[in-house]
């Protein structure tokens, strides 16, 4: 069943360590009414991670329970770890005027797309593989044959860009920031929005 509602849905994917996370933040403390999903995942939570902040942590009988209760709008096995969003905090958040924004791979998308259709999708890509894999690196997460692992991975994600609405090169960071800073402003100028926003000016100008 589509979801309606007055916020917009948008939905950014891409490979791991093409930076993606760096991104979303920096554009949700410049974009005001403008909202993360919290995922849930079986994953560990990391040193520098919080709880109920970063990701809602739960162990996988708990996710496999909320999963039976179709809690998730969508969820995605990911390098051995279940990742899911919550439908009903998504569905208030947007019904309260928000817009939301959910940071997913691309088979989430495929899913939120299926019951959302005018969510709105954006691909980021990594200026090459091997940027991609000095990124991983840096990070120090994960060693040779886990970057391996997620380079080859990536290079699979990166076949599914013609899914999105979107796509952006996050060769420079603030050069990709400003690219989806104008892919919301440019939405939320549409008519659908717009006529809502300018309704008292419309009507005074359809009586001058």
């Amino acid at each position: 069943m589509a979801i309606k509602s007055i916020g917009d849905l948008f939905i950014i994917s891409a490979p791991s360590g093409a930076g993606k996370t760096s991104l979303v933040r920096a554009l949700v403390k410049t974009i005001p009414d403008l909202e993360v999903s919290i995922s849930h995942t079986t994953r560990p939570c990391r040193a520098n991670e919080k709880n109920g902040i970063d990701y809602h942590f739960v162990d996988k009988p708990t996710f496999e329970t909320l999963l039976a209760k179709q809690t998730f709008l969508e969820h995605a096995l990911v390098f051995g770890n279940y990742y899911g969003t919550s439908r009903t905090w998504v569905e208030g958040t947007l019904n309260a005027g928000k817009d939301v924004l959910l940071e997913i791979d691309w088979q989430g998308a495929q899913q939120v797309c299926a019951v959302f259709p005018t969510a709105i999708s954006i691909f980021i890509f990594p200026p090459s593989t091997k940027v991609l894999g000095q990124r991983l690196a840096t990070r120090k997460r994960d060693d040779v044959g886990e970057i391996k692992h997620r380079l080859q991975e990536a290079r699979n994600e990166m076949t599914h860009w013609l899914e999105f609405d979107y796509l952006v090169c996050n060769e420079d960071f603030d050069t990709a920031l400003h690219d989806l800073m104008s892919i919301v402003h440019a939405n939320r100028l549409r008519k659908r929005r717009q006529k809502i926003a300018l309704r008292s000016l419309i009507k005074k100008l359809q009586k001058e």
